[in-house]
C-alpha cells in the first residue's frame, strides 16, 4: 500500500475478475496505484488505509468490469487487400485454388516486399486501433508475409513499434513457415533450411522474436519440416505453435504436444487422438470462426470432445488480409458461440484467462488480482452474455490499463 504515485479508486462495480461469470465480485471496487492493482474486493470491505489516502474515486454506477481483452492470434501487418480473392471465393473458387493460382498467401507477400515500413505500420496502426476500441488490451502480432531475412525483420519491427505507440501489449510471432516463397519454388527443404539456420537466428538475436509458428498444412508445411523449425526454436529458448488441421488432418496438434507448444489453432478437422495429445501436452485449443465463417466452412472444431476432455478454449480474430478480414473481437466471440456453439461464459474465458495461456502469459494478463497490472475493461451492460451477443454493437465504457484510461464510450467520472 506505500507504492509511489496518485491512488485510484474504482467503485460500485461488478467486477468478474478471472471472466468466469461464476466468480463475481458485487458490488466490487478496484484500487490502483501506479500500474498496479493493490487491492480488489467487496464495495464494503475496502481497507480503512485506502480510504483515509484520499484517492481518486470513480463510481462506475454498477458497470461491469472484466480484465481487458485478448487477441492470440492474428496477422495485422501485412500490404495490399485481396478484396479480389473474396469476388473469386463467391464465384465457386476454394482457398486451395486460389493459393495454387498464385493468390493467397503470396499475394499478400508480394503487397508486404513492396510496402515500406511506414506503411506497413500506417496500415496495421488503423486495424490495431479498432481492436482497441473493442477493449483489447494485448494482442498477439505474426510475421509471414515477408519470408525473407530483411523482410520479416521489416514486419516484426513494426509489430514492435505498434506496440510502442499505442496503449496494448504486442506479441510478436515469427510466422517465417507461412508459405513457400517464389524464390524457392520446389525447394520447400531448402527454404526450412534458410528459416532455421539464418533468419530465425537472426532475428532471435535481435530481439524481434517471443515466439515461433508454423502453418502445417498440404498447401503449406508438412509435419517433419514444422518439427525442424520447432526443434530450432526449442533451441533458441523459444516457445511454439502451430496452424493444425484447418483445411486437413495432418496430425500436427499430436506434433504440437510433443514440443509443448502453447496453443494448436483452427483445428476443424481436429481428431480425438489430436485432442488427447493436445491434453498432454498442455496444449491451448485456439478457436477462429471469423476464418470458418468468411471461408464457409462446413468443418467445425470438435468443441464438444474439446470440452469433454478439459482442454482449454480460446478464441481470437485471426486477423488477416485472404480469410479473416475482421477487427472484432467482441464479434468472434459471437461466432465462436453461434458457429461453433460455445457458450457465452467459454466465449468471455477465451478471451481473458484462456487467451492468456495460449499467449504463454497467464501471470500478467487475464486475470484481476492484487499486484497483477491494471488492465481492465468497463462496460456498459446488464449482463455478461452481451458481449457475445451483440452484433455491429460496442457497450464498452472505458479502458484502464497499466492504471491510465486509454479508450472507451467516456471518461471516468472522478469525485
Amino acid at each position: 500500500m506505500n507504492a509511489p504515485g496518485p491512488l485510484t479508486l474504482y467503485r460500485n462495480a461488478r467486477i468478474c475478475p478471472s471472466g468466469d461469470p461464476d466468480e463475481i465480485i458485487e458490488p466490487g471496487a478496484i484500487a490502483i496505484q501506479a500500474d498496479r492493482i493493490i487491492w480488489i474486493g467487496n464495495d464494503g470491505e475496502i481497507p480503512r488505509e485506502l480510504s483515509a489516502a484520499a484517492p481518486r474515486t470513480c463510481d462506475l454506477a454498477r458497470r461491469w468490469i472484466t480484465p481487458g481483452l485478448l487477441d492470440c492470434h492474428t496477422h495485422l501487418v501485412y500490404g495490399g487487400c485481396r478484396a479480389d480473392e473474396f469476388r473469386m471465393r463467391l464465384s465457386g473458387e476454394s482457398y486451395e485454388q486460389i493459393a495454387r493460382a498464385g493468390g493467397g498467401i503470396n499475394s499478400t507477400v508480394r503487397a508486404t516486399r513492396l510496402a515500406s515500413e511506414e506503411s506497413l505500420f500506417s496500415q496495421a496502426a488503423r486495424r490495431l486501433k479498432a481492436l482497441i476500441a473493442e477493449g483489447v488490451t494485448a494482442v498477439e502480432v505474426k510475421s509471414g508475409y515477408g519470408l525473407n531475412l530483411d523482410d520479416e525483420r521489416k514486419m516484426l519491427k513494426v509489430a514492435r513499434r505498434l506496440g510502442e505507440s499505442f496503449p496494448v501489449t504486442v506479441y510478436t510471432t515469427f510466422l517465417g513457415a507461412h508459405a513457400l516463397p517464389p524464390e524457392f519454388a520446389g525447394r520447400s527443404d531448402d527454404y526450412i533450411s534458410s528459416i532455421c539456420d539464418e533468419t530465425l537466428p537472426a532475428l532471435q538475436d535481435e530481439g524481434l522474436v517471443d515466439a515461433v509458428d508454423v502453418f502445417c498444412e498440404n498447401i503449406a508445411f508438412s509435419m517433419s519440416q514444422a518439427e525442424r523449425v520447432f526443434k530450432r526454436a526449442s533451441e533458441l529458448g523459444l516457445p511454439v505453435k502451430i496452424h493444425a488441421e484447418q483445411l486437413t488432418n495432418m496430425g500436427a496438434a499430436r506434433l504440437a504436444a510433443r514440443y509443448h507448444a502453447l496453443s494448436a489453432d483452427h483445428l476443424e478437422h481436429l481428431d480425438e487422438a489430436g485432442v488427447l495429445a493436445m491434453k498432454s501436452g498442455g496444449v491451448v485449443a485456439v478457436l477462429l470462426p471469423c476464418a470458418s465463417y468468411f471461408l464457409r466452412e462446413t468443418g467445425q472444431p470438435p468443441v464438444e470432445l474439446l470440452r469433454h476432455h478439459n482442454i482449454p478454449l480460446a478464441i481470437a480474430t485471426d486477423s488477416n488480409p485472404g480469410t479473416s478480414p475482421t477487427t472484432s473481437i467482441l464479434l468472434a466471440m459471437n461466432m465462436a458461440c453461434t458457429l461453433f456453439r460455445m457458450t457465452p461464459a467459454e466465449a468471455l474465458a477465451g478471451v481473458t484467462r484462456h487467451a492468456a495461456r495460449a499467449l504463454g502469459k497467464s501471470d500478467s494478463h487475464g486475470l484481476l488480482a492484487a499486484g497483477r497490472y491494471a488492465d481492465f475493461c468497463v462496460w456498459d451492460i446488464d449482463s455478461l452474455s452481451e458481449l457475445a451477443y451483440w452484433i455491429g454493437f460496442n457497450p464498452l465504457h472505458l479502458v484502464v490499463r497499466h492504471g491510465a484510461t486509454t479508450s472507451g464510450a467516456c471518461q471516468p467520472d472522478w469525485r
